[in-house]
């Protein structure tokens, strides 16, 4: 092959390659468009609501009592963590207040045995009001005194040790056999007290001395009742029982200067010749079945424990006072008998 030949061959090679590689195309990645990737957020969490405590004391009540009350409530509801609230009544749409665990309710009854069906899960806890059966979410606290003749025996026990020569006595309803029994506890309270308590001037009747109120005498009269014991028969210190201590009686007996122990408390603060109330301690009574409504457990009785109150430290002074509460928590506790079948 000739030089001219070669160099046409290798010129003509030269351009086929060239244009074979312009009819080739450059592949171009493709690209996709920027998405959003979705953030899953935590759903809200409902803040928990705390347990609430409803007190419904009547707008009529006694404004010592009712402070007394609130104020009781408010601490037990402060110590556990709970919100407070007080209300005058009480319907079955408060029932849907937030948080609500324990409905504590004063006399008179809105109603509880129903709205106790109604809110299974609240604890409900009636004090003093008559009439209602303990039972499952419903508890019943009365302020009546389960035994009577504790409270008797302690005021013949107190009445024999602040009276000169044991002249004391009681007043009690007449066909009444629980009053029989708190007689017969009475006067075994003052044999606690001093034995045979023989007096040493006279006159010279076996105290204790009674007299029995008939149960249609007209309570206007019971006063010349008080006057046969006071005046006739010397008594000074007289117990009343609670069936007949009306505070028109409580007055009258103030003014004869005779002294008196009872279970209900005077018509007025500081009665003349006043010593003690021995009653039964709803507010304590409160305090101990707490924790039991704290922990959804009611549909029970409660019996309140006695305390002295209305105290005269002038008539029953502080060392008799101890006395005479050593004595009460020994009948309470069972280490001292009241010589009586309850």
């Amino acid at each position: 092959m000739s030089r001219k030949v070669a160099f046409l061959f290798f010129g003509w090679l030269l351009l086929v390659m060239v244009l074979a590689g312009c009819g080739r195309s450059t592949a171009v990645p493709s690209l996709q468009a920027p998405t959003d990737t979705p953030i899953s957020l935590p759903s809200p969490t409902p803040t928990p609501v705390s347990p609430l405590v409803m007190l419904i004391v009547p707008a009529d009540m006694n404004p010592d009592l009712s402070n007394l009350y609130q104020a009781t409530l408010y601490d037990l509801a402060q110590q556990s963590g709970y919100r407070y609230q007080v209300r005058n009544t009480l319907t079955t749409s408060d029932l849907q207040e937030p948080g609500l665990s324990i409905v504590v309710a004063l006399p008179p009854d809105p109603g509880l045995t129903e709205l106790a069906a109604a809110a299974p899960n609240v604890q409900f806890l009636a004090v003093d009001i008559p009439g209602l059966t303990a039972g499952g979410n419903l508890s019943v606290l009365g302020s009546e005194i389960g035994r009577p003749d504790i409270p008797a025996f302690l005021a013949g026990y107190i009445a024999a040790m602040i009276t000169e020569d044991y002249h004391i006595g009681m007043i009690i309803p007449a066909e009444n056999e629980e009053a029989q029994r708190a007689l017969a506890a009475y006067r075994n309270g003052k044999t606690f007290y001093c034995g045979l308590c023989n007096p040493w001037a006279g006159p010279f009747y076996e105290y204790p001395l009674w007299v029995e109120i008939p149960t249609d005498e007209s309570p206007g009269a019971y006063g010349a009742y008080a006057d046969f014991l006071i005046i006739q028969r010397h008594v000074e210190t007289l117990y009343l029982h609670p069936d007949v201590a009306t505070p028109e009686l409580m007055t009258y007996i103030a003014t004869t200067g005779a002294w008196q122990i009872g279970t209900v408390s005077p018509p007025q603060p500081q009665l003349p010749g006043w010593v003690v109330t021995i009653q039964p301690d709803v507010i304590q009574a409160i305090k101990n079945i707490w924790p039991n409504l704290v922990a959804g457990q009611g549909g029970v009785e409660v019996e309140p424990p006695l305390v002295m109150a209305d105290i005269n430290p002038e008539l029953l002074t502080p060392g008799k006072q101890r006395l005479a509460e050593e004595v009460l928590r020994g009948l309470l506790d069972g280490t001292i008998g009241t010589g009586v079948e309850p």
